[in-house]
């Protein structure tokens, strides 16, 4: 089989997106970040969905950015956002999506895959730049102009199948191939039970996403509830 390594952070669309890639054929090797997040118990999200959607293996990279501030997802001195910002939200690490796939990049060029698949999404995005289709063609033409494979003819192709696509239209496509959306976790600040907080962006945007679906929500949420 074709190699891919796919991102996997957990949450929802990195679930659908790992479904998406084994549907397409691909041999997944999934890979996740402990880079400082308030959220880490979102890596055992990551660990259960690798294991239900069959990647060939889950590798888990401890690399702490958190060190460098500067998001309310890394720097606990900033509070997680309960309501809808103007412009970039403080939910914005700094340059997380460029790290993640150049560790994805480096590795895929050892494993000899040519594709790497990333769950960005620039419809119901929360305002992140690096989650735009420009910035995925920029990051692809770097990546086979600073490698050897692509220096050799041996192209990348950095996949973003959710790009444009609603959330509800991710969550389809997710029920369709298979994807229990109970062993995801999306929530920015979560409770140490891991039960979403309901209020923050993402469960937000998780909520309304099932909502439009017409698909029942199995988040579980703590006693403030899903926004709505």
């Amino acid at each position: 089989m074709t190699r891919a390594v796919v991102l996997l952070s957990g949450g929802l669309d990195s679930a659908t997106v790992l479904a998406v890639a084994r549907e397409r054929g691909f041999e997944c090797y999934g890979l996740s970040f402990d880079y400082g997040q308030r959220h880490r118990i979102e890596l055992d999200a990551a660990q259960r969905v690798a294991a239900s959607l069959g990647a060939a293996t889950h590798k888990l990279v401890r690399l702490d950015i958190g060190w460098m501030g500067g998001s309310a997802l890394t720097d606990t001195r900033l509070d997680v956002p309960h309501q809808p910002s103007v412009g970039i939200p403080v939910t914005y690490v700094p340059a997380r999506n460029t790290i993640f796939l150049s560790i994805a990049l480096g590795w895929a060029e050892v494993l000899k895959a040519r594709d790497i698949f990333i769950g960005v999404n620039a419809v119901d995005y929360a305002g992140y730049p690096d989650c735009r289709p420009e910035f995925i063609k920029a990051f692809q033409s770097l990546a086979n102009l600073g490698t050897r494979a692509g220096l050799e003819g041996h192209g990348f192709q950095v996949h973003a199948p959710l790009i444009n696509l609603s959330k509800a239209e991710i969550i389809a496509t997710g029920v369709r191939l298979g994807v229990d959306y109970a062993q995801t976790l999306s929530c920015y600040e979560p409770d140490a039970a891991g039960r979403a907080c309901g209020i923050c962006d993402s469960c937000r945007l998780r909520a309304e996403g099932f909502a439009a679906a017409g698909i029942p929500d199995p988040t579980p949420y703590s006693s403030v509830g899903p926004a709505r």
